[in-house]
C-alpha cells in the first residue's frame, strides 16, 4: 500500500511539474542557445577561413616588393 500511496504522489509531483511555464521557458532558453552556437560555430568557421586567404595574399607582398610579376588572373589587353 505504502509503495501505491508514493508512487501516486509521485506521479501527482509530475503532473504539476509537467505543466508549469518554468519548464517551457527553460526549453525555449536552451532551444535558443544551441541556435547561438551553431550559427556562432558557422560564423567562427568563416572567420577561419578568411584568416587563411589573408594569410596567403600576404606572401604576395614580399615578391611584389622584390619586382614579381603578380600571379593570378591576367588583364585582358585592348
Amino acid at each position: 500500500m505504502w509503495k501505491l500511496t508514493k508512487k501516486y504522489w509521485k506521479d501527482i509531483w509530475d503532473l504539476m511539474w509537467s505543466k508549469t511555464t518554468l519548464d517551457e521557458i527553460t526549453l525555449g532558453g536552451l532551444e535558443e542557445i544551441r541556435k547561438r552556437a551553431r550559427l556562432s560555430y558557422r560564423e567562427l568557421q568563416d572567420v577561419a577561413k578568411a584568416i587563411k586567404e589573408v594569410g596567403n595574399q600576404l606572401g604576395d607582398i614580399d615578391d611584389a616588393i622584390m619586382g614579381a610579376e603578380r600571379r593570378g588572373k591576367k588583364p585582358n589587353k585592348k
